[in-house]
């Protein structure tokens, strides 16, 4: 069975963006790049591939498939990134996105729930949930893993982690690497229920 990864970057306090969706205060930083593309190089945009060093066999190590909102998908368009992960199988989950988005795309305009399970169901690598908010809450119950890029400043505003009131939950600390620039990474895996 296939695992859904919650993999992303947060502030001190737990901001995946700032209240309008930008994520410039997030690191740039060569160094933390580089070790952070060592680690989850599948992560890392398609075209950034080559200029990292990014190997094609390394760049679907981890995870085959990747999973985002709209408002995750919306700024790699606007920016010229038309097939964001195309190393990937891309999914994109969204009610307002027109059908014809990209052919490399899968518009999912369905419950989420039911589309991950039925994703979980199939036997090839895992599945990178790559944000936002509001799509991991409601896929909270189907996170195994949550992977944690703390970087360090507190936003004090923005959009967080999960942007919806969720059921309490238990999960096991699997790992922590501080990197450079500051950023530590917890890697989390959901607790079994007793």
């Amino acid at each position: 069975m296939r695992h859904l990864i919650y993999y992303i970057a947060t502030s001190i306090d737990g901001m995946i963006a700032e209240a309008d969706g930008s994520t410039d205060r997030f690191t740039s930083d060569p160094s933390a790049l580089s070790a952070l593309a060592e680690l989850y190089p599948q992560s890392f945009p398609t075209p950034f591939h080559q200029q990292l060093g990014i190997a094609e066999a390394a760049s679907s190590s981890a995870w085959s498939t990747v999973v985002m909102g709209r408002e995750t998908f919306e700024p790699a368009r606007r920016a010229g990134l038309r097939s964001p992960y195309a190393h990937l199988d891309q999914y994109v989950v969204s009610t307002t996105l027109s059908r014809d988005i990209e052919p490399e795309v899968t518009l999912v305009d369905s419950d989420p729930v039911e589309f991950i399970r039925r994703l979980k169901s199939t036997a090839s690598g895992d599945i990178w949930l790559c944000g936002g908010g509001r799509l991991a809450a409601s896929l909270h119950d189907e996170i195994d893993r949550l992977i944690v890029k703390v970087n360090p400043f507190i936003a004090g505003q923005g959009r967080p982690l999960f942007s919806a009131p969720l059921p309490s939950s238990n999960w096991s600390l699997m790992s922590r690497r501080d990197m450079p620039a500051g950023i530590v990474v917890l890697e989390y895996e959901r607790a079994l229920a007793a």
